[in-house]
């Protein structure tokens, strides 16, 4: 199959599309969506051809327009969005996108917006777990105010992204600033939940069955929080939480939960509608997650694997690599190479 797989970003905030296209490129044909051309997976030859994005934030006539040319030059037949601003598009206009003959695996809009993170509380207390205390504030007013009834440290989130630990009424305010100065409100306030940071990818078929799912612990991170070395571990309580929201929801496609857990409670933090970027752990240690969507694109029945090697470890590190400018230019002129 031609499958097109967007998030060809590959430095310290890495995004998934590069652990996909490596998790699928010995069986299928790869082409790469790229929103900036220096974005490094443009230039990592692992796919047939990389074409240019127009961003998410200029409408569905201009991606629909983009995507006809792709599938008129490459033939691709699938598409695989890893970036959560181009998700909600992709999602309110699946069966226009699907109607051009480019299959995708999404979840419906509803639990889309059911993750976010002013949600989550609700959904916590569905799938019968801990969700740490969250007040929504927008402005500094607010966040004071909230704050006068909270403990440091805090967390002080965006709804959608951004995530920073505040020690003190200091570092809030400036943390309120920058999250809502990039991504508006509101702004949440959070109490901080100590414990094993649990992190569980997998993927649902959209009938209520969990396909499959690796949980990983995070040993170190970088400094926006991103995975730096993680060890695969099993934790049973979590995976039942994981079936529980792929049955309750009946969610399709690929997901994270971001938890903490401690003294056998699970409290939750987030949940990602995709794929993390360090899902090419689990492709490599036998749950190749990135195949099951593929799989239930194609209306084929994944084999179920839950389970896995424990105590394998997982390192990024960083490379380098040398290529011509010509090719920076080249995808910049011709919105393709």
């Amino acid at each position: 199959m031609r499958i097109a797989v967007s998030g060809l970003n590959n430095t310290d905030n890495p995004a998934p599309g590069i652990p996909v296209i490596k998790s699928l490129r010995s069986e299928h044909e790869l082409f790469g969506l790229s929103y900036d051309p220096n974005e490094p997976g443009n230039y990592m030859g692992l796919t047939q051809k990389n074409y240019l994005m127009p961003y998410p934030s200029q409408g569905i006539e201009e991606t629909i327009e983009r995507l006809e040319y792709i599938k008129a030059d490459s033939g691709i037949e699938a598409l695989i969005p890893n970036l959560d601003a181009e998700l909600p598009l992709y999602i309110k206009y699946q069966k226009r996108i699907e109607g051009m003959g480019i299959k995708l695996c999404l979840p419906s809009l509803e639990n889309f917006e059911l993750r976010n993170k002013n949600r989550l509380g609700e959904l916590s207390d569905m799938l019968k777990i801990d969700y740490p205390v969250t007040q929504e504030v927008n402005s500094v007013t607010e966040l004071q105010d909230t704050i006068d009834q909270m403990r440091f440290p805090l967390m002080i989130k965006g709804n959608y992204y951004k995530a920073y630990k505040a020690y003190n009424l200091e570092s809030a305010i400036d943390y309120f600033y920058k999250i809502s100065n990039e991504w508006g409100f509101p702004i949440l306030v959070q109490e901080m939940v100590e414990g094993e940071e649990l992190n569980l990818v997998g993927v649902g078929d959209g009938e209520g069955t969990l396909c499959g799912a690796m949980t990983i612990k995070k040993l170190s991170t970088t400094e926006i929080g991103k995975i730096w070395t993680g060890i695969t571990i099993r934790n049973d309580a979590l995976m039942e939480v994981a079936k529980a929201f792929v049955r309750s929801t009946r969610w399709k496609g690929p997901f994270e939960l971001e938890c903490i857990v401690n003294q056998q409670k699970i409290h939750m933090i987030e949940i990602n509608p995709r794929f993390p970027a360090w899902v090419y752990f689990a492709t490599e240690i036998g749950v190749n997650l990135p195949k099951m969507v593929i799989e239930l694109m194609e209306d084929k029945a994944p084999m179920p694997i839950t389970e896995y090697p424990q105590h394998k470890l997982y390192v990024r590190f960083t490379g380098e690599m040398v290529t011509d400018f010509s090719d920076f230019t080249t995808l910049l002129s011709q919105k393709e190479r």
